[in-house]
């Protein structure tokens, strides 16, 4: 971008300071962002940042206007020109956060969430061999197209294996570690090392969820976990078994002596300038220790309560309860059924400036704007119990405990709730009632249960029908026959049902990405009366739906009516919900 264009553009815009004031900035607080600005070298947009006075879009929006740039709030939908993916790097591109968005008559749309930085548009465009044209994104967009766009470029794996088989000391250099290592950086590195690291960001391209190194006689099978899924990636040679354990061993700080017992690990890997929290397990087993990897990327955006597949009435009374000053919401289901994104989503719908909010986690997940999160730490004797406990002391309004799990979190989070307090927090069962049962089989009195407990959910996640191969077809018999199954006549669909034919954008699997589906379960009167005579789940449950309760089967009905999923998807995740 051309010394010409910027100022071209700034002529078009409007005053920087004058755009502060209009978006909710003082002079004084724009004076002191210039002084730090001056001091540190950063730029301003930068100081704006870091001081918090406002978020990203709303500082890519003044700057905007200012520079008589584009603003695109979403990039969501777009599809990355071949070009961009052909001549730019990834590294590159994931460093500067640059991604082009449209191409026309030899010139580049290019998004940037770095609107004062021309030097990374100049090397671009020089790469690119056209002008490009700057809009501004913000930056979690950006590194979500990114992700997209590089899915099914060649990610060096076999080169990466192919330097493993040269290397004469394959163990060698597993040791090696830096803090916070950002697997981008593969120049230089030791083979195993360059392996390893390429598979994670393949890994985190692919937006897995988990990597499974699992042993066999033959090989070692890298597995990732997509939406829930496990697929089977690119095999590594049995001889290099040793080596790629003992490397994730070193990057989780755990004892790589140590083969005939399980360990946990915890590290912190760098993909460009955003951050993945891995924790790591290790199991001996009679084919060799076998690794499984979680990754939790901090880039990932906080869902909202509109984005994770409520449906109207369920949204409605999700933000009716999430404003009631005292109760315990519980969101409930298996272990990776979404339930700490619902309650993030619902903890974002909590005004932080009038109420004051404080949550412990383990781990802490995401970082929550305005709010207070405390990681348990139960060797130093931070427990759920231990921290709800010290939370009564710092006059919070609003408070989430990660899991009740045992009779003093239980208790504590009822004391909260019974003094004017509002718990969120999760239990593991399988639908709604159940919970209200768990409580009381806990050891918790029926009494304190259903004067506390205000709202239970229960949701499960479904895979959605890829957007890319989205197409309606015949009803097939099989699949006649799971509709009934799951209660759909096929009439109420005309014949046709939504299905995905499968392409390289879901890995041939017609699916991508998920939604939930939900059970809303208030505790009204009637709940409230059963609980005290010591009603069973399946009475709970058959009341409530009388009263008009749409179960996690019902739900997952909606979405296949809509086209949002499939029979089989639903018959998966409901096995136990038979309403």
């Amino acid at each position: 971008m051309s010394d010409a264009a910027l100022t071209a553009g700034r002529a078009k815009g409007r005053s920087l300071a004058d755009l502060l004031i209009e978006a909710g900035l003082t002079r004084e607080k724009i004076e002191d962002c210039r002084r730090v600005s001056a001091a540190t070298g950063d730029s301003m947009d930068k100081v704006l940042l870091a001081k918090g006075l406002l978020d990203e879009p709303a500082v890519l929006r003044v700057y905007a206007k200012h520079l008589g740039y584009e603003f695109r709030a979403s990039l969501d939908g777009i599809a990355v020109p071949q070009s961009f993916v052909a001549k730019v790097p990834v590294q590159f591109a994931r460093n500067y956060n640059l991604v082009a968005v449209a191409e026309t008559d030899g010139v580049v749309q290019v998004a940037t969430c770095a609107p004062l930085e021309a030097h990374p548009m100049d090397d671009l465009a020089a790469m690119m061999g056209c002008e490009v044209d700057p809009v501004l994104a913000p930056r979690l967009e950006i590194t979500t197209l990114l992700g997209r766009a590089y899915r099914h470029k060649a990610d060096g794996v076999d080169e990466a294996l192919a330097d493993v088989a040269e290397d004469g000391n394959i163990a060698g250099l597993a040791d090696q570690i830096d803090e916070g290592e950002d697997v981008l950086d593969v120049a230089n590195k030791a083979p195993i090392i360059k392996l390893v690291n390429t598979i994670l960001f393949q890994a985190l391209k692919m937006r897995a969820s988990d990597v499974h190194f699992h042993p066999y006689p033959d090989r070692m099978q890298v597995r990732f976990r997509i939406d829930g899924i496990l697929y089977d990636m690119d095999p590594i040679p049995r001889k290099a078994l040793d080596a790629i354990i003992s490397r994730v061993k070193v990057m989780g700080k755990m004892d790589i002596a140590e083969r005939r017992l399980p360990q946990d690990g915890r590290a912190t890997i760098k993909i460009g300038d955003g951050e993945v929290d891995v924790r790591i397990s290790s199991v001996p087993t009679s084919q060799g220790e076998r690794i499984v990897m979680r990754l939790l990327d901090k880039t990932t955006k906080v869902f909202h309560l509109d984005e994770i597949g409520l449906a109207p009435r369920n949204l409605e009374m999700m933000r009716e309860y999430s404003n009631y000053s005292h109760g315990i919401i519980l969101v409930t289901g298996p272990t990776g059924s979404g339930k700490t994104t619902t309650l993030y989503a619902a903890m974002a719908e909590v005004d932080t400036t009038e109420k004051n909010v404080l949550t412990i986690e383990d781990p802490v997940e995401y970082s929550l704007p305005g709010v207070s999160q405390v990681q348990v730490n139960a060797k130093k004797g931070l427990t759920f119990a231990a921290g709800l406990r010290s939370f009564l002391r710092q006059d919070p309004d609003v408070m989430m405990v990660g899991e009740i799990r045992d009779l003093e979190t239980a208790e504590v989070a009822i004391r909260a709730a019974l003094t004017g307090h509002l718990v969120f927090s999760t239990v593991h069962t399988n639908d709604a009632p159940s919970t209200i049962q768990r409580m009381v089989d806990q050891g918790v009195e029926p009494y304190l249960v259903s004067s506390s407990l205000v709202l239970v959910i229960a949701q499960r996640l479904v895979r959605t029908i890829c957007k890319h191969c989205h197409a309606y077809g015949p009803i097939t018999p099989e699949e006649e026959a799971k509709l009934r199954k799951v209660g759909i006549d096929p009439a109420q669909l005309g014949g046709r049902v939504a299905r995905g034919k499968g392409c390289d954008e879901c890995f041939q699997s017609g699916y991508a990405g998920r939604t939930a589906i939900y059970e809303f379960m208030p505790v009204d009167e009637n709940l409230r009366t059963q609980i005290m005579n010591g009603a069973t789940a399946s009475q709970m449950k058959r009341s409530a739906v009388e009263r008009g309760m749409i179960t996690l089967r019902e739900d997952g009905r909606l979405k296949i009516v809509a086209g949002q999923t499939t029979a089989d998807e639903v018959l998966r995740v409901t096995q136990l919900d038979l309403d």
